[in-house]
């Protein structure tokens, strides 16, 4: 069953991202841009001294009917939804989860992550804080059940949930049961009435690894609404100079550049142990080319390749999606000698061409035995998967083309590290010359290792700053 839904395009940009993965389809209101663009032309009639403050409390409230709105249809949508069950199911019980776990007498830390990729991008500042100060209990919150039903028994955090909607009184309800000591949003989780509640209760709040674009609703000229609710932020340590510039340009001069903390984080793979016995079986000393957090739309650019593949290369394939359909589909297509993860422990796994990864939480480990990576998400409209996983182990790197709004993948591209491919001819080329030619995969290999290792640091900047702060 596939929906229609209507939501503001704007400020419900991760319900927008969610809904798509569904296959829920999402028209914008008429535009929620210019319902503000035609607020703000009203408001001008008021007397100029009253114009902000009129301005704020329409805006303050037709977000907050937006978010009523979106909370009654996504309880609708939950009836057909097994995964939007999940989402709204989830925020029922958080308040009386927090209270289980957190005493008054308590201090905590609250880090909100949209997503599982943000709550990665978070580790490495989560792994320092309870190394540095183990008397304080973590609290884990996130908006993606992507992301809380895969990290929801975390051992980095004392408590995970959900983050209920960003209503006014749910906003109050929560950050008065956690009363945490600080909060952290990751990456670009702004929500107006949670910031504004942790500002009125004085409790300090960093962003980290942030990234701004001109086109945010906090750049136009009827976005005072949301630009007040960054004053929450004590500081933004943001990714690049353009997120700088910008949040200068609107009066925020508590910012500075930090980098991305993934970087720290897929750096610090390296450091672990990432033997996997069945892949070193599997691999058999051959050369490895591993097919990462893959869509169908990813499949059909690498079947042809992998068909014509000599006996020689071995081929780790691990679908982003862990569907026994859409799984065994892939495998119908595969003309190859295939084995599922599961089916590991009936076969001499060696005998295989072809390995599908029906599992999760592998994938970063598996890396570290690849020749060669193709990342997933870029072939569609996905979203383009985590580069950095592959690249820190030195190995070249094949996406999609539809990389904009990744800016580490373009870099990689810019500098040879990584290749972009939008037809299964294009796969078949590069992967064969990356496979046949040693010396051109190891230095574009050597690229993509330097390209991490040289962009790692972002984690020792900001827990300076936690430091001076808190110690």
């Amino acid at each position: 069953m596939k929906l229609v839904v209507c939501l503001g395009r704007n400020d419900l940009r991760h319900l927008r991202n969610i809904c798509i993965k569904m296959n829920i389809y999402l028209i914008p209101l008429p535009k929620v841009s210019r319902i503000f663009s035609l607020t703000n032309t009203f408001i001008t009639k008021f007397p100029s001294e009253n114009r902000f403050c009129y301005f704020y409390r329409i805006m303050h409230t037709l977000y907050n009917i937006l978010i009523y709105l979106t909370s009654s249809v996504l309880r609708v949508i939950s009836l057909f939804s097994p995964k939007m069950e999940l989402f709204v199911q989830g925020r029922k019980n958080v308040i009386q989860e927090i209270l289980r776990n957190i005493s008054p007498a308590d201090k905590s830390f609250w880090f909100h992550c949209a997503s599982l990729g943000e709550f990665e991008q978070g580790v490495p500042i989560i792994e320092e804080i309870k190394r540095l100060y183990p008397q304080y209990k973590i609290v884990i919150s996130f908006f993606s059940p992507s992301g809380y039903e895969i990290k929801k028994n975390t051992p980095l955090a004392d408590v995970v949930v959900y983050l209920p909607m960003d209503t006014s009184s749910n906003a109050k309800e929560f950050v008065t049961a956690l009363h945490p000591s600080a909060a952290f949003f990751i990456k670009y989780e702004f929500w107006p009435n949670y910031l504004f509640e942790l500002k009125k209760n004085d409790i300090p709040t960093l962003l980290i690894s942030g990234v701004f674009k001109k086109d945010q609703i906090f750049f136009k000229g009827y976005g005072g609404f949301m630009r007040k609710a960054l004053a929450a932020f004590d500081h933004f340590f943001v990714q690049n100079k353009e997120s700088e510039d910008l949040l200068r340009e609107i009066g925020y001069q508590n910012v500075s550049i930090s980098g991305d903390t993934r970087f720290d984080r897929v750096s610090s793979q390296l450091e672990t142990d990432n033997h996997l016995q069945f892949v070193e079986d599997f691999k058999n000393h051959k050369l490895c080319i591993v097919c990462g957090s893959t869509w169908p739309e990813d499949e059909s650019l690498l079947i042809d390749f992998i068909n014509i593949s000599t006996e020689d290369i071995k081929f780790i394939i691990a679908p982003h999606k862990i569907e026994p359909d859409k799984i065994n589909l892939l495998r119908d297509k595969i003309q190859k000698k295939t084995i599922l993860h599961s089916e590991k422990e009936e076969v001499s796994i060696s005998d295989y061409s072809v390995l599908i990864i029906d599992c999760i939480g592998l994938l970063s480990r598996i890396y570290s035995y690849a020749d060669i990576a193709y990342v997933g998400g870029a072939a569609g409209k996905t979203g383009l998967h985590n580069i950095l996983e592959p690249a820190t182990f030195g190995i070249p790197v094949v996406t999609g083309k539809n990389i904009t709004g990744f800016p580490e993948a373009q870099k990689l591209k810019n500098i040879a590290g990584l290749f972009t491919v939008e037809t299964s001819t294009e796969t078949q080329q590069i992967l064969g010359k990356l496979a046949s030619d040693k010396t051109f995969r190891k230095q574009t290999g050597m690229i993509s290792g330097h390209f991490v290792n040289n962009s790692t640091g972002a984690t020792e900047k900001i827990i300076t700053y936690i430091n001076a702060h808190f110690s």
